[in-house]
């Protein structure tokens, strides 16, 4: 689809990503955020949160790449992300990020593009909600996935 056939409604293509503790491990890695209660097992384990859980910022970049995956390199100039962290992410979860354009609006510089956004792991549990703006051009020819 063309940007200039964005309609309200239209699905995000989703994405979905295993997490595993090799996952969580490589992104403390990365993160440089070496915390306990994501790569440390028996100290989790006798936290009230019971176990590992995963980054909320690697969860956080499953909507991202959702939403560079739909609007390309618009997102990765404009996008802002407005999202509240709900439950976390444990090894084991099969993470879904999936969105919707809620509205659209005309301004002088293009369009506004709100999308609302959820990752939810494989029981249903949200994970991450929120809202997803990003900056288009009225009449750019560049296209945009949907996810049907």
């Amino acid at each position: 689809m063309y940007l200039s056939e964005l309609v309200e409604g239209a699905k995000l293509p989703e994405i979905r990503k295993s997490i595993t503790q090799d996952r969580i491990d490589s992104y403390a890695q990365v993160s440089k955020d070496f915390n306990p209660i994501h790569i440390d097992p028996d100290y989790a384990a006798g936290t009230p949160i019971g176990g590992t859980i995963a980054h909320g910022m690697l969860i956080l970049a499953y909507v991202s790449q959702m939403m560079t995956s739909a609007f390309e390199r618009n997102w990765l100039t404009s996008g802002k992300l407005n999202v509240r962290f709900r439950t976390p992410a444990r090894p084991g979860d099969t993470v879904t990020a999936s969105g919707k354009i809620a509205q659209i609006k005309d301004d002088k510089d293009g369009r506004e593009v709100t999308c609302h956004v959820l990752c939810a792991n494989e029981s249903g549990d949200q994970l991450i909600t929120g809202e997803a703006k990003v900056k288009v051009g009225k009449d750019e020819n560049s296209s945009w996935r949907n996810g049907r």
